[in-house]
């Protein structure tokens, strides 16, 4: 048990810290952080001290994460990320859950995290078809529950040498599918998430309900604004959504995150204007029917 102290500066060692496992380069580091190489080895050697162990490796003049290193690296890259969004006032929490606000280059990026109860109250019929298929398979994804949904489903697996969330599944029906057309939704398969969610960066923001499955093995409901690219001209275009995000299980035993979105303007954001808030066309809703109900 560590009983030392919380040191001052952390931020900043924790900056050092993730820019040299970015780099792996000291002289970069120093350059990307405008300090010295005598500060960032201290800020690395006092992170050690408080994780009692190394952190990197030096192996043929080259820098290498420890494998200390690389489980910690994930969180450190998220508490820096949370703490430069909680002083722009970018991230916060409404009614204990997860509020997001902020603006991923030209694109506004607004979700709220709403409590599983409102799937009965203002969730989509998608939405609560999708918790019942969850519940059924009891988290299989090959369970003959989650069979009449997986046209909807994007699925996702770890990649546990990078961290990446990488895309396996993608079911034709989705509204990633939909949104894209099939051209590039068959191509999908194998790509990480941050190259195709939201038409931006799949920063440490919008992946932290990803990271909050990963971690707890649950189900979580997002209601989401942002703009996405779309058509031959990719043309940002506002979208609306209500996302659920479920633990599931591969064949093979390893951990599945499902993501299944329905494309609704019916979405509840506080303070977002209503007319932000229904933007989206409404032809781009996608007013699906329980697919349960679709094979009657």
């Amino acid at each position: 048990m560590n009983n030392r102290e919380t040191p001052p500066l952390l931020f900043e060692m924790l900056r050092s810290f993730v820019s040299l496992a970015r780099s792996l380069n000291l002289s970069h580091t120093v350059k990307d952080l405008g300090s010295t190489r005598q500060t960032v080895r201290r800020h690395i050697a006092t992170l050690e001290k408080h994780k009692n162990g190394p952190l990197f490796a030096f192996e043929n003049r080259q820098y290498v994460l420890t494998k200390t290193g690389k489980e910690a690296l994930r969180e450190a890259e998220e508490l820096i990320a949370r703490s430069n969004a909680w002083l722009r006032d970018e991230s916060r929490h409404v009614d204990e859950l997860l509020f997001l606000d902020f603006q991923a280059g030209p694109v506004p990026y607004h979700l709220q995290q709403h409590p599983l109860t409102a799937i009965w109250d203002k969730g989509s019929a998608l939405m609560k078809f999708g918790f019942h298929a969850w519940a059924d398979s009891e988290g299989d994804l090959e369970s003959p529950a989650f069979g009449p949904l997986r046209p909807y489903l994007m699925v996702f697996r770890r990649n546990g040498a990078t961290g990446e969330w990488i895309c396996t599944e993608v079911g034709e029906k989705s509204s990633y599918a939909t949104w894209f057309g099939w051209q590039i939704y068959r191509s999908t398969v194998g790509k990480a998430a941050e190259t195709l969610l939201g038409g931006v960066r799949f920063n440490s923001l919008m992946a932290k309900p990803f990271e909050d499955i990963a971690t707890t093995r649950g189900i979580r409901l997002d209601h989401i604004h942002t703009q996405i690219e779309q058509g031959a001209d990719k043309v940002l275009t506002p979208i609306s959504y209500q996302r659920l995000t479920m633990a599931s299980r591969f064949a093979d035993g390893e951990f599945a995150l499902v993501a299944l979105v329905d494309r609704t303007n019916d979405i509840q954001i506080d303070g977002l204007a209503d007319d932000i808030r229904q933007s989206m066309p409404t032809e781009l809703e996608m007013n699906v029917s329980p697919p349960a109900a679709a094979g009657d």
